[in-house]
């Protein structure tokens, strides 16, 4: 992950309860988008200090916490909601002026999270040997899907995915622009598309726990193993095709290339994949 050092720190923009363990240290910018802030604070190993819009971060926390038990994600620290968990997505525009953005913490959630060690998926020595990092990609999507659920209360996740695909499409929403620079898209209209959803959607189960955005950002190694997973917003009890698409995805973005998709799969295990299911994820996809 990279990161980009903070020269002069306003603490007096983070919440008071983590000033204390800010001061004294370097501060570094990890991550910074329009609905997500992350800081690094190197001290004691690393923390990550994350903030969103109001509301954002609820179940990141919660799905964090329940990983964390599972062996599979970070340390959650502390979860802080914003005061007031209605948004006003103009206004959070308006807060949005500078690289760490924090004019009033009480007005964004938060979440403290210990660092995971290792580095994540899109390191330097893993993309420059594509089989190898196939081989952890797929090692790491093992791990989680062979995971045992028990204690999960969090929701049928590929229920609330297709409430939403519907949602989505019921309003017109159809976007090609995930597969831009990409290899094509196997559907020649908004209608083929749906269609494939529609006649697939009762095939998809909730019966593993995915993370819902295995992207290679997210999965984190530390000397050649498997160290745990982060971003868990979306995270639950689904299907596994929707961590396999994102998977496969994330692979043709990084690499350039759909070259290694079949190696990825190989690794996986081809018994566990339905091809017709991975292609309905993604024409779900252009309605998200």
């Amino acid at each position: 992950m990279r990161r980009r050092l903070i020269e002069e720190p306003e603490l007096e923009r983070y919440p008071e309860q983590f000033r204390s363990l800010m001061e004294g240290t370097q501060l570094y910018s990890a991550k910074f988008s329009k609905y997500s802030n992350v800081i690094y604070i190197d001290r004691d190993g690393g923390y990550f200090l994350k903030a969103t819009p109001p509301g954002k971060l609820q179940r990141e926390a919660e799905m964090t916490r329940f990983f964390h038990e599972k062996g599979l994600a970070a340390e959650v620290v502390a979860y802080i909601p914003a005061k007031n968990q209605e948004w006003d997505p103009q206004k959070w525009d308006e807060l949005m002026t500078c690289f760490y953005p924090f004019r009033d913490p009480a007005d964004q959630d938060w979440l403290l999270t210990r660092r995971v060690p290792g580095e994540d998926c899109t390191d330097r020595s893993l993309l420059d040997d594509p089989e190898v990092l196939c081989d952890r990609l797929a090692e790491a999507l093992q791990v989680l899907h062979s995971t045992d659920p028990t204690g999960y209360t969090g929701g049928d996740r590929t229920s609330l995915y297709l409430e939403q695909i519907t949602r989505s499409h019921d309003a017109g929403r159809y976007d090609t622009s995930i597969y831009v620079g990409m290899p094509p898209h196997p559907f020649g209209s908004k209608e083929e598309a749906w269609a494939i959803v529609e006649k697939n959607r009762g095939y998809l189960k909730s019966d593993v726990l995915i993370h819902g955005d295995f992207c290679l950002p997210n999965v984190l190694f530390h000397n050649g193993r498997f160290s745990g997973l982060i971003d868990l917003g979306n995270a639950g009890l689904g299907d596994r095709h929707m961590d396999l698409f994102w998977a496969i995805w994330s692979l043709c973005f990084n690499l350039g290339t759909d070259r290694y998709t079949n190696r990825f799969l190989d690794a996986y295990g081809r018994d566990k994949v339905e091809p017709e299911l991975l292609r309905t994820i993604a024409a779900a996809e252009l309605f998200w």
